[in-house]
Order: C-alpha cells, then sequence, then structure tokens
C-alpha cells in the first residue's frame, strides 16, 4: 500500500483512519499534478457523499490518467485507488497497462491480488485482473490451490467456479477435478456449483456416448439422489448426464425411480415426479400402438405434480390435457 502517514503529537502512526493519509495535494513529489475533480451533475437530486480521502486520490488518479502517465509513482497511486474502490474497472485496466510497461513482477503482483480477493471475493473486477495475469504469465501452477482456498470460504461463489472453469480449460489441468469435486457433493450435497463443475469436467474429458462413463456417473448420482430425492442439483446432473443415450436407457434409473415412487411415509419428490413423467412420454414416444396404460400412468402423475408444485398448477393442468390429447389421439 502506498498511504503515507502523518505522525501524531506522540510519535505514532495509527494504521488507519482520514487523520493520518497525507492528501497528495500535501506531497511535494506530486505538485507538478493539477488533479482532475470528478464532473458533477449539475442540480443532482442525491449527490454521492465521498470521503476527503477518496476525493483526493481520485482526483489524482484521473490526472495522471489522463496524461498516461506510466510511472512507479502511478502505479502507486493505483493501490490506493484499490484500497478505497476495488471495483473499479478503469483503475484495474491502468494497472494493467502499468504493470506491462514498467515490467513488474507479476508473480508479486499475484500475491497482492490474492489478499484483495480474499477481502473480495465476490468482486468481478478482481477475478478478472487475475485471470489477466494468468494470461500474462502463460501458466496456472498455483490457481487449484487458490481457488480452492476460497472455495473454503464460500463454496458457491460464482466468480471462484468461473475462473476455475477457465483455468482448467486453458491449460488442461483436468486431472484430480473430479475426485476434488466428489469431496465437495459429499461435504454439501446440494452445491449445484459443484455439480455444475462436475458435468463441465465431464463433458470436456469424456464422450456422453460412452456408456462406461454414463452408467459411472449415473450411479454416482443415483447413490446422491437416494440420500436427498429433494435435490434439484443432482436430478439436473441425471437428466444431464443422460440426454444423449436417452433417460430409460439404463434399468437402474428406472429402478430408483420407482423405489422412491413407492417409499411409504415420504413426501415425493416433485423432481422426482417430474422425471418420470419425461421417462414415460420419452417411452410413448417410441411406441406404435402406445401403451394407454402408460399415458394414463402420465396423465395421473402431472394431475399429482398440479398439488405438489402449487406455483405451477396451471402448468401441470396443462401437461396432463397435453398428455392425454398428443398420445391418445395419434394411435
Amino acid at each position: 500500500m502506498s498511504f503515507v502517514r502523518k505522525e501524531s503529537q506522540s510519535g505514532d502512526s495509527s494504521s488507519d483512519g482520514e487523520e493520518d493519509f497525507v492528501p497528495y495535494s500535501e506531497r511535494s513529489e506530486w505538485s507538478d499534478i493539477k488533479p482532475v475533480p470528478q464532473i458533477e451533475a449539475e442540480n443532482a437530486i442525491v449527490t454521492i457523499a465521498y470521503s476527503s480521502r477518496f476525493r483526493d486520490v481520485f482526483d489524482y488518479f484521473r490526472a495522471i490518467l489522463a496524461k498516461d502517465e506510466r510511472s512507479d509513482r502511478a502505479f502507486d497511486l493505483t493501490t490506493d485507488c484499490i484500497a478505497l474502490n476495488p471495483s473499479n474497472f478503469t483503475v484495474w485496466y491502468f494497472r494493467r497497462i502499468l504493470l506491462q510497461s514498467l515490467k513488474k513482477d507479476l508473480r508479486e503482483e499475484l500475491r497482492f491480488l490474492e489478499n484483495v480477493i480474499l477481502d473480495n471475493h465476490k468482486n468481478y473486477q478482481v477475478w478478472q485482473h487475475r485471470k489477466a495475469l494468468i494470461q500474462m504469465l502463460n501458466e496456472a501452477s498455483d490457481e487449484k490451490r487458490f481457488t480452492e482456498d476460497i472455495l473454503k470460504i464460500d463454496s458457491k461463489n460464482y466468480h471462484c467456479w468461473q475462473h476455475r472453469q477457465w483455468f482448467v480449460q486453458q491449460f488442461n489441468l483436468w486431472d484430480g477435478e473430479l475426485q476434488f469435486l466428489e469431496q465437495l457433493i459429499n461435504d454439501d450435497i446440494r452445491n449445484n456449483s459443484a455439480w455444475n463443475h462436475r458435468f463441465f469436467v465431464i463433458n470436456n474429458t469424456c464422450s456422453l456416448s460412452d456408456m462406461q462413463v454414463v452408467e459411472q456417473e449415473v450411479n454416482f448420482t443415483i447413490s446422491k439422489i437416494k440420500l436427498t430425492p429433494h435435490n434439484e442439483s443432482a436430478w439436473n446432473y441425471l437428466r444431464g448426464i443422460l440426454r444423449e443415450c436417452g433417460l430409460n436407457k439404463l434399468k437402474q434409473v428406472m429402478e430408483m425411480c420407482n423405489e422412491l415412487y413407492s417409499e411409504p411415509n415420504r413426501v415425493r419428490s416433485s423432481h422426482l415426479v417430474a422425471f418420470m413423467i419425461d421417462c414415460i412420454e420419452e417411452t410413448l414416444d417410441k411406441q406404435c400402438p402406445r401403451d394407454n396404460s402408460l399415458i394414463e400412468q402420465a396423465v395421473s402423475m402431472a394431475n399429482e405434480m398440479a398439488t405438489i408444485d402449487t406455483i405451477r398448477t396451471n402448468y401441470w393442468n396443462h401437461v396432463a390435457r397435453s398428455v392425454h390429447h398428443t398420445y391418445t389421439c395419434k394411435q
């Protein structure tokens, strides 16, 4: 950090506070720069109450940006700007220009950025800056460790998962991903981000037309669905894995569905019933003539869904009518 601190009368320097900050306007090494104030809208109904430090720092930032000054003091100024507003796109963009122009140590910048991200891990700009640094370095040897540290803080952090998907694919770092994801799913079976990343890994490293892969993933998913039948993430994953071969391809899938559907003393999962309706429709699409008992079963389940999924009652009533009309009239 490049904040300059004033010594207090006692001789001690405080770690924080406006009173310890020496404004750029009072620093002799910045006397050659004329600050550029922010243009405020005339007659604004609500104005932002910037602190005096914020105004001072960003007035000088606008000045050096306007003259495209590429110097160590400009770089230090961006550090002060980031401390005050780590979401400012322009500051990060100009800092990247300075990093390259001044030939700064990019690994040192990564260390600086790690601390910034730890305090601002839901900030898009800090993750974009990290991606740019990794691109400049053209290697991502520490990224798995770093993203795992962030995911321990926030296991569903969108920016972190997006970054991990990018560098894993960009640098072919697929090894160990499934084992990592299995642990995350075991820790939190409802972690939709982990399920999504698992599908990303499988989809990029395997073929979903390979039945050995499909069966492996189906068996894994079935074991999780049996633990938490109301977990939408696992049902969506199951649909994704079966999308090429068909929902009815593996007998263990329907065996699981029938087992869960027949369980006494348990509230039926809406995801289970909806999945079974789709399975029946998939079967009916291939039949000629069609099995009337299957049509009746699908209509009955759609009517059941209208009572389970009450927010979408009208939709499920429509599904019941549609199934009856589509498959009864076209024998």
